[in-house]
């Protein structure tokens, strides 16, 4: 009974710092922390690579179910130099997962600092991730990120080496677990035993891992080189369809008006390419495009154009406005396919 309250007045006085993604398995490892006693600040790292748009929406309803307070950072600036020369490499798309994994905690190890927090939590389960979450490298990004022993994750914890908050008697291996493998049975059981009831179905939520932008974050590497890219470079890649005609000539293309839209702020220090008198994208061309070029990239442009014989373009570059007048590309030209990125 004294060793157990001895415990207890021992975890009063520490403080967590658990990494909160908006999904189960984050959620679930600051809850089996707080319930040990401990006080848990939740911490989200945002970067620009996010695809889902309600992520911030789970994490109020994560932190509102477990009772704590929450920081959100920003640090995709900070993170796009991660994407561009990581490590230890990229996995199956542009996903550089353990250099990511290593950014974050060492972003939460500053704010652990801040906060006068003991150690770091993360829901991170072993086996789950072929990338980031197998056993060397679980070790790796701990020793990387300079959390070392600091950091616990409750959830594979017992498959784990021992760390600070078990040797400290924060908690015991009674209260963690030795979940593994990519099954999520055993969370939803554990969210059922612990009352979490509202959380989203698993999803993978990394741009950087989908095929079409990883092909086009690698064609823009290739040829721009990874340092040229900056953020807005980064952001465009996401909008339009994609087609290098040359080195360094690219033409992107609004699939819709959203995107006509969205490519219009893209506009100042790229060449605009607008059809006058018929429905059709608007495109945007980067680089130094020779005449015939920039007729070849129009004729492409033509092709998603409303049916016509010759489509006529407005040809914005900077204040000077032009036009020129081409005939459409044919739907089985043999160079569409070859230029799609």
């Amino acid at each position: 009974m004294e060793e157990m309250k001895s415990r207890d007045e021992a975890s009063r006085k520490v403080k967590a710092i658990g990494l909160l993604s908006g999904g189960l398995d984050s959620t679930l490892a600051a809850a089996v922390v707080k319930r040990a006693g401990i006080e848990v600040i939740g911490l989200y790292v945002k970067n620009m690579f996010v695809t889902d748009r309600r992520r911030e929406e789970h994490l109020r309803r994560a932190v509102d179910q477990l009772g704590i307070p929450l920081r959100v950072i920003d640090r995709s600036n900070e993170h796009l130099n991660v994407v561009r020369h990581p490590r230890y490499g990229y996995g199956s798309g542009m996903n550089p997962c353990v250099d990511c994994r290593i950014f974050i905690l060492r972003t939460a190890k500053e704010v652990m600092e801040e906060e006068g927090a003991q150690f770091v939590v993360t829901g991170e389960v072993l086996g789950q991730r072929p990338m980031s979450q197998h056993r060397r490298a679980l070790l790796l990004v701990a020793r990387e990120s300079g959390l070392g022993d600091r950091l616990l994750r409750p959830l594979s914890a017992n498959l784990l080496p021992e760390t600070l908050p078990v040797r400290e008697g924060w908690l015991d291996k009674g209260q963690l677990y030795s979940i593994s493998g990519r099954s999520r049975a055993p969370q939803r059981v554990l969210a059922d035993a612990l009352g979490i009831t509202d959380y989203p179905q698993p999803a993978g939520g990394c741009l950087l891992t989908e095929k079409v932008y990883s092909a086009r974050l690698r064609d823009a590497f290739s040829h721009l080189g990874a340092d040229a890219l900056d953020r807005e470079g980064f952001e465009l890649l996401r909008h339009g369809r994609h087609f290098r005609l040359g080195e360094s000539v690219k033409v992107i293309i609004g699939r819709n008006e959203a995107e006509n839209e969205i490519l219009s702020e893209f506009k100042p220090g790229r060449i605009a390419l607008e059809p006058l008198g018929v429905m059709g994208p608007l495109a945007l061309v980067e680089g130094d495009p020779t005449p015939e070029q920039l007729r070849l990239a129009a004729a492409l442009v033509a092709r998603y154009c409303d049916q016509a014989d010759q489509v006529e373009f407005a040809v914005t570059r900077g204040d000077e406005t032009t036009r020129i007048t081409v005939s459409p590309l044919t739907p089985d030209d043999s160079r569409i396919d070859a230029w799609r990125i």
